[in-house]
């Protein structure tokens, strides 16, 4: 199983649920909905991102500086993940869309944008440090092989 199918796996489980519904006041339901909706626009964003020469030479010094990320155990991750970095994250992936893709984040899953926002901040560093690891695993020395196998699969499933 692919490190991404088991963020999306992980983030399913009623225990990571309710603690993303605490950190944000949304109900399970509506942090499985964005996490769905999230992390695909996510994704589609880094990989847009990764196909000029200057993002991806951003993206994979994200990689590197968090291919150590203790991303395995979702839970004990989202105990401790830096929503501070999550923000300056999304202001990179989603470059001035940002607010606009939050927005819309939020109206598909049933919440305002201030709690899409605080589940977007913790979900972007799941995913940078997801990468990171599997980056770091496959020896990929170019962002473009990543965004070729990985991220490109993401789309496949």
């Amino acid at each position: 199983m692919s490190l991404l199918n088991m963020l999306s796996k992980q983030l399913s489980d009623p225990k990571v649920l309710e603690q993303l519904s605490k950190s944000t006041g949304a109900n399970p339901d509506q942090v499985k909905k964005l996490a769905r909706e999230g992390l695909p626009e996510l994704m589609k964003a880094l990989q847009q991102n990764a196909a000029t020469p200057e993002g991806a030479k951003s993206l994979d010094r994200a990689l590197e500086e968090h291919q150590d990320d203790k991303v395995e155990n979702v839970l004990g991750f989202l105990q401790n993940v830096d929503t501070n970095d999550g923000a300056k994250m999304l202001q990179h992936i989603f470059s001035g869309r940002n607010d606009a893709v939050q927005a819309q984040l939020a109206q598909k899953a049933g919440l305002d944008k201030n709690q899409a926002s605080t589940l977007m901040t913790q979900l972007a560093p799941l995913v940078i440090g997801a990468l990171g690891n599997q980056k770091k695993q496959q020896g990929s020395s170019s962002i473009t092989n990543l965004a070729g196998g990985v991220l490109g699969s993401f789309f496949k499933r």
